[in-house]
């Protein structure tokens, strides 16, 4: 792909091999489909499917160079681009539409092309094994993409989506969910915990019903339902949407899960018409801030999350942060936050995020903060040294067993009551970094923090000034 001059960069290159990927790994899919339903039928055209037109017999007759392209290019994609699709139709059919309605083949050389395709049709994915060990190749593929540019925003470090669904245990017969789910990660994660409990074929339906997503951008949507055929999701309900478009107040009891696990987009900034599907008091401009709030509208009674948030989430006293923090401290209960250290989503962004763990049971009474330290021998984690998930055992340890800690006068672990939180009128930045080194980030970066610290200040100089001219009578 390299030598190709219409693709430039590794995303494009990951999504160029992806859309093949995912037409060869569908045909397997069916093959296994058809033996089970005599009257099934595959939404692809006979003349699209990867059987009819991308095997190559060494007869000579296989397409290559302009013919090639001119066949992708010109029937292929307008063809999936357009499939009928209605309601009364699986998800299984319906993926194959919502997968290529935004994407496209960037390779200008189709003799090229044809290499690429007889390489990946000789991966084998008829066999179980097989096809696991494939997706182990798969995650070092989308693990590559945290240094692809604006396209590392679509992977979380598999070390923390394993650590969060560790300390969340999954079980079989809950749904799960991700409403920002990139490539997948989370729900990957917590299918291995759920594929250890499947004992029957029952379970296994029940399996292969257990995950819900949404993801607003065609790449990671592309890589996620690959990703979930690949784990046996025959089914996968992978939405290719944005879950701010939804008004709030409109979920009823079906919408929602037992179990939230995310990393919702954060550092953007959302436009009025999308704010408008949310209450008036919890409309922020911060795209995480309005994700929070999706995340407490679509959590079962009972239910359990876990969500990284960035730092200005914390300390930031603005109204409508505010007012997402109360409601989530007074509906639900916030009992523990996890702040990582610096650097865990590098290169990609440098700012500095936590795990809020919360469950929709009783109000919070008190909230335990743990600060989990970079790991002795590392400065920075990189590309070369990620974040592994031996990395959390500390954490791990002291979950199973609570207790405070402070290091040099500085806490490492406390707990806090929600008295204690509330008089600090929701800034819960606690536990932090006393010894972070003072870091450059990238402008837009460092911009971004400045912009949210002192929204934070202003909002607390706001709040001082009311409590003294109430205290005064307005007699100054």
């Amino acid at each position: 792909m390299r030598n190709d001059a219409g693709i430039n960069g590794d995303a494009q290159r990951i999504e160029q091999m992806v859309w093949i990927l995912f037409l060869k790994v569908y045909d397997v899919k069916e093959e296994g489909w058809k033996p089970l339903d005599d009257n099934y039928t595959s939404v692809i055209p006979e003349k699209y499917r990867w059987s009819s037109w991308a095997i190559d017999n060494k007869d000579g007759k296989a397409l290559t160079g302009e013919a090639l392209l001119n066949f992708i290019n010109n029937e292929l994609f307008p063809a999936l681009k357009n499939l009928e699709i209605d309601e009364t139709m699986s998800m299984s059919k319906i993926i194959v539409k919502s997968a290529f309605e935004d994407n496209n083949n960037y390779m200008k050389d189709g003799i090229l092309l044809r290499q690429v395709i007889n390489i990946i049709n000789e991966l084998n994915f008829d066999d179980y094994e097989d096809r696991h060990a494939f997706g182990e190749i798969y995650e070092t593929i989308l693990r590559s993409l945290q240094s692809a540019g604006n396209a590392g925003e679509f992977y979380t470090p598999r070390a923390v989506t394993d650590f969060m669904t560790q300390m969340i245990v999954p079980k079989i017969g809950e749904k799960i969910a991700d409403f920002a789910c990139g490539t997948g990660g989370f729900l990957t994660s917590a299918l291995k915990v759920l594929d250890a409990q499947v004992k029957s074929a029952t379970d296994k339906e029940i399996y292969n019903n257990s995950v819900y997503g949404v993801e607003k951008k065609a790449l990671p949507h592309l890589l996620c339902v690959t990703n979930m055929l690949l784990h046996d999701i025959d089914n996968p309900v992978i939405i290719h949407g944005n879950s701010l478009e939804h008004n709030v107040r409109d979920y009823k009891e079906d919408d929602r899960f037992d179990v939230v696990l995310m990393n919702p987009p954060y550092g953007g900034s959302e436009k009025e018409g999308i704010k408008i599907n949310f209450p008036t008091d919890l409309r922020s401009s911060e795209t995480a801030d309005l994700f929070m709030s999706v995340i407490m509208y679509r959590l079962k009674k009972n239910g359990r999350a876990a969500v990284i948030i960035p730092d200005g989430f914390l300390f930031g006293t603005d109204n409508a942060k505010v007012a997402i923090k109360k409601k989530l401290f007074e509906e639900f209960n916030l009992h523990t936050i996890v702040r990582m250290p610096h650097d865990v989503f590098a290169p990609y962004t440098n700012i500095t995020t936590n795990i809020l763990f919360f469950e929709r049971t009783l109000p919070t009474r008190e909230t335990w903060f743990y600060r989990l330290d970079m790991p002795d021998g590392y400065k920075h984690f990189s590309k070369t040294k990620p974040m592994k998930l031996e990395h959390f055992a500390p954490a791990i340890k002291w979950w199973n067993k609570r207790e405070e800690i402070a290091i040099d006068g500085f806490d490492k672990a406390k707990l806090y009551s929600i008295k204690e939180i509330i008089e600090r009128n929701f800034n819960i930045d606690l536990c932090g970094f006393p010894h972070e080194e003072e870091e450059i980030l990238p402008p837009h970066e460092l911009i971004q923090q400045y912009q949210e610290k002192r929204a934070s200040l202003n909002a607390d100089i706001d709040r001082i000034l009311a409590d003294i001219e109430r205290i005064l009578g307005k007699n100054l």
